[in-house]
């Protein structure tokens, strides 16, 4: 059996008809669905884009996390580093039991000097130019008439401003074949296509859209405000209240096109595999690394403090070629690292030891319940600690000097939207989900820690033994 994952990155659980939206258009999508168990309480466990990727790829939890300086990133991000030595990949692992693997995407933070996600694939797609991707010289004067669209302050534009580099990458687009997510999707058909090899392969693409930058072409967005005009989504604020009525209506119809756009696009890939009659012979993950407010609380973007369903819960649907679970709305928590273990034994694959998730798939068929009642998700120096009923959001380290702490806590019987804070309400629920956290972090700490990139110490100490003895080597 073959394996196509799809990742979408900041692809909202709501924004699909599945999961009760009736005003966003994602018929590719929703007939996916249609055809798979769509898992409704699924929950990333370490955020955003890197870490997520680290727990999806290995099946093991990444929080609590380090922050690693790296050459070539000038901010901070706890987990935002690449993978350990010690993990063992779905490329690799599926490379060992006879699989041909291979790798399209255009989510450049993966690709950037020193990252090595692309770990234990046969072959690999870089598709350039996605937001600050250096793939053109940053040119401001190229792009004047671009930015005055946008919503962001001229005095507020530096020259290396990265909203720059994306309005130069994006600057000759003509239609939606030229976006970024048409061309990860165009180029995994296209191997698709020309695939011949008689082993079973592993496809995983992972878009970068419908994330920040929203900037659909202009069709898509006018769906949802016949109005759109300009680059109001390209670069917001975080505020609704820092923006014009018209603007905020631009940019959420922005949001919704990019949507849509992923999914015309996803569509195409999909019809790919109808087309070679593959559809009977592969298993189909589709999900997302997190969400992103889109005015709750009058927030835009996602955010380390912003540890609400709207920005941690994501889509998850798991097409069995066989038809098992078709169309059912599976309940129970299920988080990134527990993707791996079923996948691998529908695919008729013993897990690897370092893959620590559960294997939920007898959830999808009834035979259990969910394997865990409290789940805990990161992002940054902060955490959620959600349950059925609560979910409390709070800082798990020290933050940096002046930085207020937050503390939130939402209701979900009374609040599922989690629109109202609470928190000092109820000291025994917040008592006992912090002491939670606190003793997730120390049961965990020692699983999430590893080495980067150190060579093979036996390989190493060969190549050094070789190299002393050359002649006038000292």
């Amino acid at each position: 059996m073959n394996l196509l994952l799809i990742v979408s990155d900041t692809f909202r659980w709501d924004y699909l008809g599945c999961y009760g939206n009736d005003w966003i258009h994602t018929p590719n999508l929703d007939q996916l669905a249609a055809e798979s168990a769509v898992f409704m309480d699924a929950y990333g466990e370490g955020l955003p884009t890197l870490p997520a990727r680290r727990v999806m790829l290995t099946g093991r939890p990444v929080f609590p996390c380090a922050y690693i300086p790296q050459h070539g990133e000038d901010f901070v991000m706890f987990g935002w580093h690449p993978l350990f030595d010690e993990d063992v990949t779905l490329a690799e692992w599926l490379s060992q039991h006879g699989y041909v693997t291979s790798f399209v995407t255009d989510v450049y933070h993966m690709m950037k000097p020193g990252k090595n996600f692309h770990r234990g694939f046969d072959c690999w797609h870089w598709i350039r130019g996605q937001e600050d991707d250096r793939y053109a010289l940053r040119d401001n004067s190229q792009v004047r008439e671009l930015l005055a669209q946008t919503t962001i302050a001229p005095e507020e534009i530096s020259r290396n401003h990265w909203v720059i580099q994306h309005l130069i990458n994006r600057k000759d687009w003509t239609s939606d074949e030229d976006t970024s997510v048409a061309k990860v999707m165009m180029k995994a058909a296209q191997w698709l296509n020309e695939y011949t090899l008689d082993n079973p392969f592993f496809l995983y693409v992972d878009c970068f859209d419908p994330h920040e930058p929203w900037d659909p072409p202009p069709d898509y967005a006018r769906l949802y405000h016949s109005g759109y005009e300009g680059l109001a989504g390209v670069c917001p604020p975080s505020q609704e209240e820092e923006m014009t009525p018209e603007q905020v209506r631009c940019i959420k119809a922005a949001y919704a096109g990019e949507v849509t756009l992923v999914d015309y696009w996803i569509g195409h890939l999909l019809n790919t595999l109808r087309e070679r009659n593959l559809m009977d012979e592969t298993l189909i993950v589709f999900t997302s690394d997190h969400g992103t407010m889109m005015g709750e609380q009058g927030q835009i973007h996602k955010g380390e403090s912003r540890l609400r369903n709207q920005c941690t819960r994501v889509p998850l649907l798991i097409r069995d070629p066989q038809g098992e679970a078709a169309g059912q709305q599976v309940s129970g928590f299920v988080q990134h690292h527990d993707i791996m273990p079923p996948v691998l034994n529908l695919l008729g694959t013993p897990a690897p030891d370092r893959a620590l998730g559960a294997d939920f798939w007898p959830l999808a068929a009834g035979k259990q319940s969910s394997p865990r009642e409290t789940i805990v998700i990161s992002w940054g120096r902060y955490c959620s600690v959600r349950t059925s009923r609560w979910n409390l959001v709070a800082s798990w380290m020290d933050l940096p000097q002046g930085q207020p702490p937050l503390r939130e806590l939402y209701d979900l019987q009374a609040d599922p939207e989690e629109l109202n804070n609470i928190y000092g309400k109820h000291p025994q629920v917040e008592q006992e989900l912090e002491e939670f956290m606190q003793d997730y972090m120390r049961r965990q700490a020692s699983l999430t820690t590893g080495n980067i990139q150190q060579p093979d110490r036996e390989v190493a100490k060969e190549i050094t033994t070789t190299v002393d003895a050359l002649p006038g080597h000292r």
